[in-house]
C-alpha cells in the first residue's frame, strides 16, 4: 500500500481558480493518515455551501458558482474527495471502496464543525453526499441535487453508464480532461481541459479515478447497496427543502431527478428545472447561471 501527494506545482496557474486552500488530516485505516483539500471562499461567517464533486472532476468544477455564491453572502466549501484533486491518492484500485469513500468525507464534515448547510452535490458528490445527509439530517438545511442520484441497485443501469463503465476500465489513456469535456453539451477550452489533468502527473494517480465507476451500486447484492438502502430510510422523511437541477443533455442520469422528486418530502413544491443545452459536468456549461439559480432560492427556502 502506498499513498501520493500532487506536487503543489502542478496546480499554479490554473485558469479561474486562485482559492486559498485547507488541508484537513482524516484516519485512513490501514493506509495511514490522509490529506482531504478543500477550497474557501465567501465570508468565514456566512451560511455554507457544501459543493461536493463527482468522477472525474475535482473542486475546480465549482470555479464559476463560488465567486457568485460568496457575492452573495454565502461561505462556499468545496472539498476533493480522496484520489482527486489535491488530496492525497492512494495507489491501488483496491484501496478504494464506496464506504470507505463515505467515511472519509464523513471525517471530513465532522472535522469542519458546520451546520444549518446548504449542498449542491453532482454524480459521485451524490453519491456520497446524499448518503453524509442521511447520517446528519439534523446538520443540513437543504439540499441541491443534479445530476446525480443514490443507487441501490433495483433499477437498470443506462446504456450510457454501462458504456462509461467499460470505457473507464479499459481506455490506455484515463484524460480527465477529455472526459469532461466529453460530457459537457457547450465544450472547454484546451486550459480548462489541462486542469482537470493537472492532479494526475502520471497513470499511477488515478486509480480513485479508474475504480470510482466500478464502486457505483448497480445490483441489489453489491456492497453498498443495503447501506444506501438504509440511507433512502432517512432521505424518504428528510422535509426540509430539497431541489434538483439537471441538465437537459445528461445521457446519464437524466430520468432519475423524478425519482428524486417523488420519494423525497422535501422535494414536493420546489422550482425544480432542467438546465437547458447542459450535459452530465452542467457546472462547465452553465456554472453561474446555477449559481445565481441557488441564491434565488436559498434566499425564498431560508
Amino acid at each position: 500500500m502506498s499513498v501520493l501527494r500532487t506536487p503543489d506545482s502542478r496546480f499554479e496557474g490554473l485558469e479561474g481558480f486562485d482559492f486559498p486552500v485547507t488541508f484537513t488530516e482524516v484516519d485512513g485505516g490501514p493506509l495511514g493518515p490522509l490529506r482531504v483539500a478543500h477550497v474557501e471562499a465567501g465570508p468565514a461567517d456566512g451560511p455554507v455551501v457544501l459543493l461536493m464533486h463527482g468522477e472525474p472532476s475535482w473542486s475546480y468544477l465549482y470555479r464559476r458558482m463560488m465567486p457568485v455564491l460568496a457575492a452573495a453572502g454565502y461561505r462556499c466549501l468545496a472539498p476533493d474527495l480522496v484520489g482527486f484533486g489535491r488530496s492525497d491518492k492512494p495507489t491501488e484500485r483496491s484501496d478504494y471502496s464506496y464506504e470507505r469513500h463515505v467515511d472519509w468525507m464523513r471525517q471530513w464534515f465532522l472535522a469542519q464543525k458546520i451546520a444549518a448547510v446548504s449542498l449542491f452535490c453532482q454524480d459521485w458528490g451524490g453519491l456520497i453526499g446524499l448518503r453524509l445527509v442521511a447520517a446528519f439530517p439534523d446538520r443540513f438545511a437543504r439540499v441541491c441535487a443534479a445530476n446525480t442520484f443514490l443507487p441501490t441497485g433495483e433499477g437498470k443501469a443506462s446504456p450510457a453508464f454501462e458504456a462509461w463503465r467499460n470505457f473507464s476500465q479499459n481506455v490506455p489513456d484515463f484524460d480527465s480532461g477529455w472526459i469532461v469535456n466529453g460530457g459537457t453539451a457547450r465544450g472547454v477550452s484546451e486550459a480548462v481541459r489541462a486542469a482537470y489533468n493537472a492532479p494526475y502527473p502520471d497513470d499511477s494517480f488515478k486509480a480513485g479515478a479508474r475504480i470510482f465507476p466500478m464502486l457505483v451500486v448497480t445490483d441489489p447484492d453489491m456492497p453498498s447497496a443495503a447501506e444506501n438502502r438504509a440511507a433512502w430510510g432517512v432521505l424518504e422523511t428528510f422535509d426540509k427543502p430539497f431541489l434538483t437541477l439537471f441538465g437537459d443533455k445528461d445521457m446519464v442520469t437524466l430520468g432519475t431527478e423524478k425519482i428524486l422528486q417523488a420519494r423525497i418530502p422535501g422535494a414536493k413544491g420546489q422550482p425544480h428545472r432542467l438546465i437547458e443545452n447542459a450535459g452530465h459536468f452542467l457546472q462547465e456549461d452553465a456554472g453561474e447561471e446555477i449559481a445565481q439559480e441557488l441564491v434565488r432560492w436559498m434566499g425564498k427556502a431560508a
